[in-house]
């Protein structure tokens, strides 16, 4: 019957393999698919010492465990590299191939200048467009300040006539004041004589 203690070693030589298959997949070497097979190797062997930890020793069992979660960590980092790696080498590849087709048509460049171009067109054209928007948006400012200035204006002139009316007032009012004064003042007068004269 297989022990956790014999399959380990195969487990590590699993792991070194698949870091050599990852360096060759860095180099241009190597294929995804010889790393996605040794790493599943790897997982298979793994979910077999998991079985295996029950048939070990309760002071052994936190040990196994311990080196078999470094090992799973190991694989999933492994793989994931893996294919971030095979995914940058099928963009540099479709990237290489584009610019080779457009090195072989050199009318496909005309028709990129030409696009290019049209684009820059049309960016200044909505650039213009934009300018004359808002000096459009600014005379109509303007236009609506000047016929607000209009309007303070004739408020001001109605306030300056009410004013004037407002004054003209207060000057017939003061004078009524004096001549008031001037009634109070006779009628003391004549009231004191006429008690002098019916008094003596």
């Amino acid at each position: 019957m297989t022990s956790i203690g014999e399959l380990f070693p195969k487990c590590r030589k699993l792991a070194y393999d698949a870091r050599q298959q990852l360096a060759l997949l860095h180099s241009s070497n190597g294929t995804a698919t010889e790393l996605y097979l040794t790493v599943e190797e790897l997982n298979r062997q793994l979910d077999v010492m998991d079985d295996l930890l029950l048939r070990e020793t309760t002071a052994q069992r936190p040990i196994w465990k311990h080196k078999i979660q470094e090992l799973r960590q190991e694989a999933a980092q492994l793989q994931q590299q893996g294919q971030q790696q095979f995914q940058t080498s099928q963009y540099q590849r479709q990237r290489d191939e584009l610019l080779r087709r457009r090195r072989k048509n050199p009318q496909d460049n005309d028709l990129t200048n030409l696009a290019e171009e049209s684009q820059s067109l049309e960016s200044s054209n909505y650039a213009v467009l934009g300018l004359i928007s808002q000096a459009d948006a600014n005379y109509q400012e303007l236009v609506e300040q000047r016929k607000r200035l209009r309007g303070v204006s004739k408020v001001v002139v109605d306030i300056g006539n009410a004013l004037g009316i407002t004054q003209s007032t207060m000057r017939i009012i003061e004078r009524r004041d004096i001549t008031d004064a001037y009634l109070v003042a006779a009628g003391m007068v004549i009231t004191l004589l006429v008690i002098y004269f019916v008094w003596f």
